[in-house]
């Protein structure tokens, strides 16, 4: 089972979407603002990946944090501020067989489908 989680109009979301289709590999697609953010998926998604590198700090939304917030971050505050704001998760964060990926590239995907 693949599944791939974000937000539907993000154009990083749309290439990957492309790339599987062209593919044609299956996949499931969970929109964090259509089918919520599970908070317990989150927590383990930043402890497999690293919290560092789920939050998006280049996004307009992490940007409009106040300042504190930003230079006070820790893994706790970070999961708290992306269950408040998933645009700041980065995109997309790809599950197959159980095994979590982030990002999106065409060498990545390749690899990863062995293609």
């Amino acid at each position: 089972m693949i599944t791939m989680y974000g937000i539907k109009n993000c154009d990083t979301i749309k290439k990957a979407k492309k790339w599987l289709d062209n593919q044609q590999i299956e996949y499931t697609f969970h929109d964090y603002r259509v089918d919520g953010l599970d908070e317990q998926w989150l927590q383990s998604a930043c402890q497999t990946l690293g919290w560092e590198l789920v939050l998006n700090k280049r996004g307009t939304t992490f940007r409009q944090l106040d300042s504190e917030i930003k230079e006070n971050l820790t893994e706790s505050s970070a999961i708290e501020q992306m269950l408040l704001a998933p645009a700041m998760i980065k995109r997309p964060i790809l599950s197959v067989d159980n095994q979590l990926h982030i990002g999106f590239k065409d060498t990545q995907y390749a690899e990863i489908f062995n293609r």
